[in-house]
């Protein structure tokens, strides 16, 4: 699997040759170094672990996480992910040539947060009437009955706190790169807010 960390720049649009309009997300991605490798004898699987987002005080990074990028001779990083990807070492690059157009791609960042929020908006109740004083308009409504089951049914949506949760969107497509720019160009919903960071892994 090829994987890379990236940051939500915000959205535009590119034009086609035939004039069609694409919306479109653009992620700056990488350059992200390799600062770990895991192995099957040490660690038990293999993977890397890669950074993005240099730290510019290294006092802001734990003792632990300082070994670690000590070890490996690279600055701190504020992100740090763990790929399956083989055949690299500690100090290699993982940069945005190792996608191309019409590649798909499988996007991981956190949700936009919504506070807490009722059930009409969190679970799109159809709510009660809006008129002629109903007195039930954006309420949920009955949550259970009295003699059976004499409780509330598990998972059932009422209000509380909505967003800032892990999301994945799978199968979206990369229209353009920029390598001079470590620039990636992605149709479709590329969750979180702008300024985020997010997961980008190369489908098969």
């Amino acid at each position: 699997m090829i994987g890379i960390l990236g940051k939500k720049l915000g959205m535009t649009q590119i034009f086609t040759d035939d004039g069609k309009a694409i919306p479109v997300t653009v992620v700056e991605v990488g350059p992200c170094p390799i600062v770990q490798v895991k192995t099957r004898e040490k660690d038990g699987y293999e993977a890397v672990k890669i950074g993005f987002s240099e730290v510019e005080k290294e006092k802001r990074v734990n003792k632990p996480t300082a070994g670690v990028f000590k070890k490996a001779g690279t600055k701190p990083y504020r992100i740090l992910k763990e790929f399956p990807m083989g055949n690299l070492k500690v100090g290699d690059l993982v940069t945005v040539e190792r996608f191309g157009k019409g590649d798909a791609v499988s996007v991981t960042g956190i949700s936009k947060g919504k506070g807490f929020q009722g059930v009409m908006k969190r679970h799109n109740y159809a709510g009660g009437p809006g008129s002629h004083g109903s007195m039930f308009n954006r309420a949920p409504g009955s949550i259970g009955a009295s003699s059976f089951p004499s409780r509330v049914w598990k998972n059932k949506g009422l209000p509380g706190h909505m967003g800032s949760e892990s999301i994945t969107v799978k199968n979206l497509t990369i229209v353009d790169v920029k390598v001079d720019q470590n620039l990636l160009m992605i149709k479709g919903a590329v969750p979180g807010a702008t300024g985020s960071y997010v997961e980008i892994r190369k489908e098969d």
